[in-house]
C-alpha cells in the first residue's frame, strides 16, 4: 500500500518558534559580524537590568517572560561574566547587576537594539500587519482568559453538540 504524504500545515507553535528562530539567527549572525559574542535570549534580561529591575521577579514583571526563563537566562549570563548574583539585604532575593564586561558589552549591543526595532519596523511593512502589536493582543487577551480554559469551553461545547444531536 503506497500513502501520499499530504503537506502539513504549520500549527501556531511551530510557526511562533520558527519566526523567533529566524529573528534571534538574523540578530546573532549581525553581532557575529560586529565582532561580539552574544546570545540573543539575553537582550530582554540585558533590556530589563539596564531599565534598573535587580531581581528576577522585576525582570518578569518587565518582559513578561517566565520566571523559570528569567533564571535559567541569567544562569547562564553568569557563566558568561555577563552579570553577578548577590544576597539582597533582606537575605530573601537575589540581586542582579552587571558586571564590568556586562557594561561594556551593554553599550556595543544596546544601539543594535535600535537597528534591530527598525528592522522590525520594516519588517512589518513589508507583510502588512503590525506583529508586536497582534502577539502583545494574543499575550493580553489569553492573560485575561487562559487557553487551557478556551479549550475546555470548546470541548463542552462540542459534547453538547454531539449529545444533542443523537437526542433528536
Amino acid at each position: 500500500m503506497t500513502t501520499t504524504k499530504v503537506p502539513l500545515a504549520p500549527g501556531l507553535g511551530e510557526l511562533l518558534r520558527y519566526v523567533t528562530e529566524l529573528l534571534d539567527g538574523g540578530s546573532e549572525e549581525r553581532y557575529a559580524d560586529l565582532g561580539v559574542s552574544y546570545r540573543a535570549r539575553y537582550t530582554p534580561v540585558l533590556r530589563a537590568i539596564a531599565a534598573g529591575a535587580v531581581t528576577v521577579t522585576e525582570i518578569t514583571e518587565l518582559t513578561r517572560l517566565t520566571q523559570g526563563a528569567v533564571s535559567q537566562t541569567a544562569g547562564l549570563m553568569i557563566s558568561d561574566g555577563i552579570i553577578s548574583r548577590s544576597p539582597m539585604s533582606d537575605g530573601r532575593k537575589s540581586e542582579l547587576r552587571l558586571t564590568d564586561s556586562g557594561e561594556a558589552l551593554l553599550a556595543k549591543v544596546s544601539a543594535q537594539w535600535e537597528l534591530i526595532f527598525s528592522a522590525l519596523d520594516e519588517l512589518e511593512k513589508e507583510i502588512g500587519h503590525p506583529l508586536r502589536r497582534v502577539l502583545m493582543d494574543a499575550a493580553d487577551a489569553l492573560e485575561r482568559r487562559g487557553f487551557a480554559d478556551r479549550l475546555r469551553t470548546l470541548s463542552k461545547r462540542e459534547r453538547k453538540q454531539r449529545t444533542g444531536a443523537h437526542a433528536r
